[in-house]
């Protein structure tokens, strides 16, 4: 079992991550440890995941490494994506799941994953 996954993002960045992560995909944000909270960043919980965001002064996205997100509705979630301008990439080389690439405002990709009936 995974407690959470992390992604880098860059420093002064949290208000466009709220906007993304609360606003966009409905995560809720969770107070991190005042020790923690001092070094920036967020974090975020939702649905069967809790998503840390972390300040790294060099910040470059993580363009192959990625949280894998298990939903419901998955075309439901590429259409919030894409209403908000976010980028929506299908992919079908496995059979037993529907799911699509997207991006978060810093170019961290994201993967969305639906089980076929």
């Amino acid at each position: 079992m995974i407690h959470h996954v992390q992604l880098g993002c860059p420093p002064g960045s949290e208000p466009v991550l709220r906007a993304f992560y609360e606003d966009v995909l409905g995560l809720t944000e969770i107070p991190k440890p005042p020790v923690l909270a001092a070094r920036g960043g967020c974090w975020f919980r939702g649905d069967g995941i809790e998503l840390h965001l972390g300040v790294e002064p060099d910040f470059r996205p993580a363009r192959k490494a990625h949280p894998g997100l298990l939903v419901r509705n998955l075309d439901d979630w590429a259409r919030r994506l894409t209403e908000a301008g976010y980028p929506v990439t299908y992919a079908d080389e496995i059979p037993e799941l529907r799911r699509f690439h997207s991006e978060d405002p810093h170019g961290n990709r994201l993967e969305f994953l639906e089980p076929v009936s």
